[in-house]
Order: C-alpha cells, then structure tokens, then sequence
C-alpha cells in the first residue's frame, strides 16, 4: 500500500485521515505541489468549490493535477466525464442524510446494501460519459423540479415524473461521491478506493510528464496521474 494523500487546503480533510487511520493507513496532509511527489494516491476533501480551486491556484497545485471536470462552468480538479450541478439539492440549511442503495460497495466491500449518506451544500451528476460507471444514485421525489440551484415544490404531484440523480461515480482511477463518506463511521468508501488505488498502481505508474501553459518545452511540468478520490 502506497502514501495517502489528503488535500488539506480546505473542507473536512481531518476527517478522511481519521478514516484512513481506522483502516489502518496513514494520511499525508498535502498542500504544496512537490509533495504529490510522494504519495500514491490522493483524496481532496468535499468543501466549497471555488474557495477550494482560489486556495489551489494560489499554492500552484493546479499545475500538477489532472483537470477538466466541469461544475458550474468552472474547472476543477479531475476530469471525470459528467456533468455536474452545483448545490442541486439547496442551501446549506437544506443539507439531508439519505439511506443510498450501493450494490457495488457491498460486493466489493461487504456490509449492508446501503450507505447513510451525508448531503451538505451537495451537487448531483446530471449526466456522464460511457467510460464513467455510477456507483450509487438518489431518487428526486415527483413533486419537485429544479429551478436554477433550487429544487423548488410544485402543486400537482404528477406533474413532474420520478426522476434520479447520480451521486457517486467511477472513472478509471478516479472516483467521486456527492456526499461526504468521511462523516459517518462506515469506512467502505475509503477502503474502496484504497483498493482501487492499489491495483491501478500495480498496472500504471504515477506521473506522466506535460507542459503547461505557463512553462516553455524546456520547463516542462509534471502533470501527477493519481489515483483520486473527491
């Protein structure tokens, strides 16, 4: 098992190393580009995204991580092939917990079919791409329908039929959830992808060497292909 790191920027990055440390595996706080030099895989924490994508850009983490997902027409750490809507499911006051059935992380990890899930300030996957597999989706009652960023009631239940969003995804290495796994005691999220993680590294390595934007070809920037999970 390889280094695990945690992106400590911002967000509930204590809380995925109390995870990991349950399974037995330490977590390295990351905030500096050089350190993704020595971890194998890494974890960025839920949080607010654009604070999160300012605190990259200023600690020049961008750079160095595979980007391209898009929320909200900002670019994000990642590249999963979705789409995602920002805080689809309301403010913070409307943050839920939510039983979501998981048969893949039962399979692989045991335990029960479903998962408590912790929506805070949540986004929903509306859409992904035929590399990407859901893990795990949340049925939207018929009597709501999305108004901008709000899911707003409206009179006549039939009016909207049953519809559900995606709330977790994989992608090759990369893994999203659209809750927050580290604030609940069931560890299978992590040890999930701690697997995962495990056997990508024993078919891929690391790193894979791209010039930025802001670099000449005699600068070239190290681009650090990691196993992530977000």
């Amino acid at each position: 098992m390889g280094v695990v790191g945690v992106l400590a920027l911002q967000g509930s990055f204590n809380e995925h190393i109390a995870a990991l440390r349950r399974l037995g595996v330490k977590g390295v706080e990351i905030r500096k580009p050089e350190q993704l030099q020595t971890i194998s895989s890494l974890i960025i924490p839920g949080g607010e995204s654009t604070t999160m994508a300012k605190l990259a850009e200023f600690h020049n983490l961008f750079p160095a991580l595979p980007v391209g997902q898009k929320e909200g027409g900002q670019e994000l750490v990642g590249g999963l092939d979705c789409t995602v809507h920002r805080n689809y499911f309301g403010s913070q006051i409307q943050s839920f917990e939510a039983e979501l059935v998981v048969p893949e992380l039962a399979s692989k990890e045991g335990g029960p079919e479903t998962f408590r899930g912790v929506f805070i300030r949540a986004p929903a996957v509306l859409d992904v791409g035929p590399e990407v597999e859901v893990l795990a989706d949340y049925p939207i009652p018929s009597n709501k329908v999305l108004y901008s960023s709000s899911a707003v009631e409206i009179e006549e239940e039939s009016a909207v039929p049953e519809k559900k969003v995606i709330v977790a995804v994989k992608q090759g290495k990369l893994l999203g959830t659209a809750f927050h796994p580290e604030l609940t005691a069931d560890t299978r999220w992590h040890s999930y992808f701690l697997k995962m993680a495990s056997d990508l590294g024993e078919e891929t390595s690391n790193a894979v060497v791209a010039v930025s934007d802001a670099a000449s070809s005699s600068d070239p920037q190290t681009i650090y292909d990691l196993p992530i999970f977000r």
